[in-house]
This record gives C-alpha cells, sequence and structure tokens, in this order.
C-alpha cells in the first residue's frame, strides 16, 4: 500500500514517525520468534522489553534527534551489557535515528553526534566479536545512514527553494496581470471620456443654438436637431464599436473594427457640422 493512499492523519509527521517505529520494532522482534540453537542465549521478556526500549524514542525523533539517538545508544549499550539475549543484525533504531540527526540538525550537533557514533563504533565492535570486517561494516552503515540524512536534507531544501521560486513568479505574473488591467482600464476611460465628451459638447452647443435659430432662422433649427441627433448616433456607434472590441476575445465573437478615433484631419468636417447647426 502506497503511503500517498492514506487518509491525511495517517500521513502527517507523527504519523509516519508512528510507522517506522513500528517496522523498526518489527525488525528487532525476529530474532526474537525465530527457533534458536539450544547453544545460543535464550530469548526472555526482559531481554525484549529492553530491546523495545532502543525503538519506542523513534516516536520523537523529528522533535528531538540527538536527546533521541543518545537515549537509543544508551539503551542498547544498556542491553548489551546487562542482558545476555539474543543479538540484532543491524542497529536499526541507531541508524534511524543517526540519519535523522544528519538531516534535521543543525552542523555543530551533528559534528559532534557524528565524532560519538564513530567512537562508540570501536568499543562496541571490541565487545562482539572484535573483528575487521565488523568494524567495517559497521563504519560503512552508519557512513551511509548518515549521508542519505544529508542528501534527504539538500533535496527538501531544493524542493522548498524551487516552491518558493513558483510562488514567486506566480506573485509576479499576477502583479503584471493586475497592472495590464488597470493600464487597460485607464486606455477605456479615456477613449470612452474622449468620444462621450466630443459627441456631449457638440449635442450642448447644438441645443442650445435651437432656440436662437427658431426664433431667427427657423429654417436653420431643424438643421441644428440633426446635427443633435447625428453627433449621437455617432457617439453609439463609437460606443458600440469599443464595446465590440472588448467583446471580441469571448467565443463565437466576430472581430470590431479598430479604427483609430477621430483626429485633426475631421476637424472641416465638425466645423461645417457645427456651421450647418447654426
Amino acid at each position: 500500500m502506497r503511503l500517498a493512499s492514506l487518509p491525511a492523519r495517517l500521513r502527517g509527521p507523527w504519523a509516519v514517525d508512528l510507522w517506522i517505529t513500528l517496522a523498526v520494532q518489527a525488525a528487532v522482534t525476529m530474532p526474537f520468534v525465530v527457533p534458536r540453537a539450544p547453544d545460543l542465549p535464550e530469548a526472555t521478556w526482559g531481554a525484549y522489553g529492553l530491546t523495545t526500549l532502543t525503538v519506542l524514542p523513534l516516536v520523537a525523533r523529528r522533535h528531538a534527534p540527538v536527546t533521541v539517538l543518545l537515549a537509543t545508544l544508551a539503551a542498547g549499550a544498556l542491553y548489551t551489557l546487562a542482558v545476555d539475549g539474543p543479538g540484532q543484525p543491524l542497529p536499526y533504531a541507531g541508524l534511524v535515528t543517526f540519519y535523522t540527526v544528519a538531516e534535521l540538525s543543525p552542523p555543530r550537533a551533528r559534528a559532534a553526534v557524528a565524532v560519538l557514533v564513530g567512537a562508540a563504533v570501536f568499543p562496541s565492535v571490541a565487545w562482539n566479536t572484535g573483528e575487521a570486517r565488523e568494524l567495517l561494516f559497521s563504519l560503512f552503515v552508519f557512513g551511509a545512514a548518515y549521508a542519505f540524512g544529508r542528501l534527504s536534507h539538500t533535496r527538501k531544501a531544493y524542493v522548498a527553494a524551487v516552491e518558493d521560486r513558483a510562488r514567486q513568479a506566480e506573485l509576479g505574473r499576477r502583479i503584471e496581470a493586475e497592472r495590464a488591467a488597470a493600464r487597460e482600464r485607464a486606455r477605456i476611460a479615456r477613449e470612452m471620456h474622449d468620444i462621450l465628451s466630443h459627441a456631449v459638447s457638440l449635442m450642448i452647443v447644438q441645443a442650445e443654438a435651437g432656440p436662437v435659430a427658431v426664433r431667427a432662422a427657423p429654417e436653420r433649427a431643424e438643421a441644428a436637431f440633426e446635427a443633435i441627433s447625428e453627433t449621437g448616433r455617432d457617439a453609439m456607434v463609437q460606443l458600440r464599436r469599443m464595446l465590440g472590441v472588448l467583446r471580441e476575445d469571448g467565443p463565437g465573437q466576430v472581430a470590431a473594427p479598430r479604427s483609430p478615433q477621430p483626429g485633426p484631419a475631421e476637424l472641416p468636417a465638425l466645423l461645417a457640422r457645427v456651421h450647418g447647426g447654426g
């Protein structure tokens, strides 16, 4: 069963440490349940209980790795000196805690613990078999545990850095999008102002000239009202064109013409319309 398929409460740090503790406990239990030769030490409950004491501190390995390692080494030394029970093929609890120290502890604590563990290997091997093969093997497995711990630390730091860069990039894209939206809103506001102010100003001029034209030259009043109507229709056309440009990115929308707003070249026509309205 994969760890990722478990519920969230069974995948947290405490849950993972509990699973590791149970796995190590199962490993140290094997020498006590496998049939033993008559000349080997008897597997007693006392020896099994003391072996369990070397495993239980693993539950707190993330919170106090150095303390857990010292407790594990002390319990292992007590088992070796006080109990003549089944041995273990590997110091499972010590390897796990040494890996945790290498992964989570600061440099000074790691260096001190590495020196301590290296110094403890020699008397442990001398007490057991005293063979060079066992000494080299013990140094190798503890060195491998330390190396894997540092590799895990480096990998986690790299992943954290990549995630932080991704968050910064996403934040930068979001800020740039907001700035682009603000610039677009300002541009649209300017365009709307130009269209409406031009049209409304012309309509006001024509509307104010209308009563004068009615009294002075009734035939010109009709031209003034036609100019007001034409100006309003022209403003509506330009507004629809701008709204069409804003909507053209949607599905099924037809691109609106992007002709420029009236410029200086249209001034003669504008003057003619104003003059025509009186």
